[in-house]
């Protein structure tokens, strides 16, 4: 989700699209030498060409994720989105609300944007609720990003993480010799914020004495160090995440009902992985990428069950679950991942799998699963008999088909088919 830092379809993706555009117009240039066959061939390239230019546009525009991940754009059936919703994203767009990372068109998750798109040019507090794993920093730096302060600093602070007795040191700071180990003076995190935004995550887990002294915060916009009695004016945003009922916790005394009241005066929930289900997919094919580059190695290919598998899953970890198993499978596959690349307890022996693994995957995956699987089959069997019938010589097989080599080598190197190994006579030149 990012004006921050997330990739940008790659040099590699553009560099083969505009090679195929240079070998169009080298083509173009003898149009009135060239038969109607042949005209025909440049259009359906041409279309081909157009597709893949508005792939690379939607990713780059609303996705935010690199070419490599391979993700095609019909693989979200729009058709079942309720009425209303693809209009709602396109305005978000066009009011050039950033939000790059967000990847699907859930009518929840679409209502939360345009909470924060409100919120965002503001400095009222607001308190994101949702699930651990649905993206809730995320939705911060959305906010941050897209109000008045996105020039200003953004600081992060997991208020779970902290320990009790150095809560008010970390949040305002402190004076030198103010308690044991004070060797100077210190600035808190709001101090660093000043002028941006601070992320209070996990804001449920702050102990009530930490609670008051952020109540004063948000009463007075000014900090003290711990011991020093000056005040210290600051100008700080605050965000605050909670997977919890902080409303539940306010009633049962656990969490102070004016802070709950100060912080939540705009009020986000992003829904869970499973109820976004038409990100799945996308989010797929982009740890696929993510993790290959990390990994320095090709992206990993899913089995047709295996696939089945993670998009029928429930995702109690959610999208930080769904992430770290597509890492785990880029680590430990080969080319292909299978079931038993997951993990002991998602393994169909243990019974998460709301289908069984010996049924037909094609009976449960969408029309554009389906379309995709099919595609790569027919594609590498074209390519494997090509280069049966040319001893793996791809000169040759580039000629027969009427592909560029450097393209045709690219679509080899898509399937991992080597050349060498359909060469009848090993020490024949390619």
């Amino acid at each position: 989700m990012k004006q921050f830092t997330f990739k940008q379809p790659t040099t590699a993706a553009y560099g083969e699209v505009l090679e195929r555009i240079e070998i169009l117009r080298s083509a173009l240039r003898w149009a009135q030498k060239l038969d109607r066959a042949e005209i025909q061939k440049l259009l359906r390239q041409c279309n081909g060409l157009r597709d893949d230019v508005m792939m690379l546009s939607r990713k780059e525009r609303v996705l935010g994720v690199s070419a490599e991940a391979g993700t095609e754009p019909d693989e979200v059936d729009h058709s079942k989105a309720p009425p209303g919703v693809m209009q709602r994203r396109q305005g978000l767009i066009d009011r050039s609300f950033v939000f790059e990372g967000v990847f699907g068109e859930n009518a929840g998750l679409l209502e939360a944007l345009e909470v924060a798109e409100r919120a965002a040019p503001t400095s009222l507090p607001v308190l994101i609720e949702g699930e651990s794993g649905t993206g809730k920093e995320l939705m911060a730096k959305v906010i941050h990003s897209n109000g008045s302060r996105a020039d200003g600093p953004y600081v992060s602070v997991n208020c779970g993480a902290i320990p009790e007795n150095l809560i008010e040191s970390e949040l305002f700071g402190h004076r030198k010799g103010a308690f044991t180990g004070a060797a100077s003076d210190r600035r808190g995190r709001f101090e660093s914020a000043n002028g941006g935004t601070i992320f209070l995550d996990e804001i449920g887990e702050l102990p009530l004495q930490g609670q008051v002294k952020l109540l004063r915060v948000l009463q007075s916009q000014e900090i003290q160090r711990v011991g020093s009695d000056e005040p210290i004016a600051v100008d700080t945003r605050i965000v605050a995440a909670t997977n919890r009922n902080l409303f539940e916790m306010s009633r049962k005394g656990s969490f102070r009902e004016d802070l709950y009241y100060r912080l939540s005066v705009i009020h986000v929930t992003l829904p869970a992985l499973r109820e976004r289900r038409d990100e799945i997919p996308l989010l797929i094919d982009y740890f696929c990428g993510e993790a290959a580059e990390q990994l320095q190695r090709d992206p990993v290919k899913l089995s047709a069950r295996l696939r089945h598998m993670l998009l029928n899953y429930g995702y109690p970890g959610n999208i930080r679950e769904l992430r770290n198993i597509v890492y785990r499978l880029t680590c430990l596959a080969d080319e292909v991942a299978d079931l038993k690349h997951l993990p002991d307890h998602l393994r169909p022996e243990a019974g998460v799998q709301k289908v069984s693994p010996d049924a037909d995957p094609m009976t449960t995956l969408s029309l554009s699963d389906v379309r995709k699987i099919a595609s790569d089959e027919a594609e590498r069997q074209f390519l494997e008999q090509g280069l049966r019938e040319v001893a793996g010589r791809v000169t040759a097989l580039a000629r027969n088909t009427g592909m560029n080599r450097s393209y045709l080598q690219t679509l080899l190197k898509k399937h991992r088919i080597n050349s060498k190994d359909f060469r009848r006579n090993p020490s024949a030149p390619i």
